[in-house]
């Protein structure tokens, strides 16, 4: 039994590799700084049953900026690894994670204003953009607030033939669903950690698409305005 519950460890490990290597946004995308974030904490004092009474969502932020542990933290708790460097934070179906992190940063100490992208195997951020784009970000959110003045913007998109490839259409709804696990997983991190958040799906799909500069087979989905409170 151990042998083959290796065997099947080694086949999603080897499947995760390969899926990863072919993520379409990376063509044509100048990468422009590669930063190494701090190991996230795996235990606090804060209970899982306090964050969920204390979760709401919150549109007012101070203007104190975010820092590189917390930004490691909220990132981990979105799709760290987890088990043997293989599973995450958050479950998907056959274990495809066809969801990608994108950080859209403005107010964070050490970290230039810019536009980001999470590698979660090696616990990463990945620049590619430089400049605040937190207004041109309200700007396709039909200018709401708090993603303009929240201390970072975290974007979650999907790449969906990581998933429909095995399970069809299907594979649409098991995206959908997950990306409903993380944007939990998101809020709820920042709830233990003190920090405000709001969760946004309004907002125009190709001036976002346009702003990460997304290939056609990448869609944005979820949007999470983050700051102090």
């Amino acid at each position: 039994m151990k042998n083959l519950l290796s065997f099947c460890k080694l086949l999603i490990a080897l499947s995760l590799i390969l899926s990863a290597r072919a993520y379409p946004g990376d063509k044509g995308m100048e990468e422009k700084a590669m930063i190494k974030l701090p190991e996230p904490r795996y235990e606090s004092d804060v209970s899982i049953e306090e964050t969920l009474v204390k979760r709401r969502s919150v549109r007012d932020y101070t203007r104190e900026p975010l820092t590189l542990i917390e930004i490691s933290q909220l990132l981990w708790a979105a799709q760290g690894t987890t088990s043997d460097g293989v599973y995450r934070t958050a479950p998907s179906a056959g274990a495809l994670y066809p969801l990608e992190v994108y950080m859209i940063v403005g107010n964070v100490e050490g970290l230039t204003a810019g536009v980001y992208r999470y590698e979660p195997k090696g616990h990463e951020l990945i620049m590619f953009m430089e400049g605040d784009m937190r207004s041109r970000l309200a700007n396709a959110a039909l200018g709401q607030s708090p993603v303009k003045n929240g201390a970072i913007d975290i974007v979650l998109t999907s790449v969906y033939n990581r998933i429909t490839r095995k399970y069809g259409d299907r594979g649409v709804r098991y995206a959908l669903i997950e990306i409903g696990h993380v944007g939990q997983n998101i809020c709820l991190q920042a709830t233990a950690m003190d920090l405000a958040s709001v969760c946004i799906g309004a907002f125009y799909d190709e001036q976002v698409r346009d702003l990460l500069k997304l290939p056609e087979e990448e869609a944005p989905l979820y949007i999470i305005p983050i700051g102090k409170q």
